[in-house]
């Protein structure tokens, strides 16, 4: 099955809100209302950052099918940069179908051909079908790093 994967643009937005939708759904959080994550995704690709991308979306048949939400961190000490994976999220009437290999080929292109030498993500330690996904695409489980997340209080606390 043919999968067309593009950077969303403007055009894009209610594409994108109905993936944020569901993924808020996947990934056991509240429901998004429609509306909210339309405004969301009009805002992301419309005014914020126009000048790069942060979303790639899949597409089969036309219908929308997958996402996957980026961000470009500049070097580190190794001094090469990175394409940080934040979400990669198959509709699950689209999965099976060729959708997140499409999504991370996408990106791995993009990444060959601006001198991004590597990708990096997370996913939760009980998403089983993520896991097994990125054995097979020959991703190596690096233990050395501790997630972490300042948020709520904690980040209303943390002032200069």
């Amino acid at each position: 099955m043919a999968v067309d994967v593009r950077w969303a643009t403007i055009e894009d937005a209610t594409a994108l809100a109905t993936m944020l939708c569901e993924m808020a759904v996947h990934y056991r959080q509240p429901p998004l209302g429609h509306e909210r994550a339309l405004s969301a995704a009009r805002k992301w690709l419309g005014e914020e950052s126009p000048a790069y991308p942060h979303f790639a979306l899949a597409f089969v048949k036309g219908e929308v099918g997958g996402l996957a939400s980026v961000a470009i961190a500049h070097p580190g000490i190794d001094l090469e940069r990175l394409l940080f994976l934040k979400d990669l999220f198959v509709r699950d009437k689209a999965r099976s179908a060729g959708v997140g290999r499409a999504l991370i080929g996408f990106l791995a292109g993009h990444c060959r051909r601006h001198g991004i030498g590597r990708i990096d993500l997370t996913t939760e330690d009980w998403n089983e079908g993520a896991l097994r996904f990125y054995d097979r695409l020959g991703a190596e489980r690096h233990g050395q790093k501790v997630f972490l997340r300042l948020s709520g209080e904690a980040l209303k606390a943390a002032k200069p």
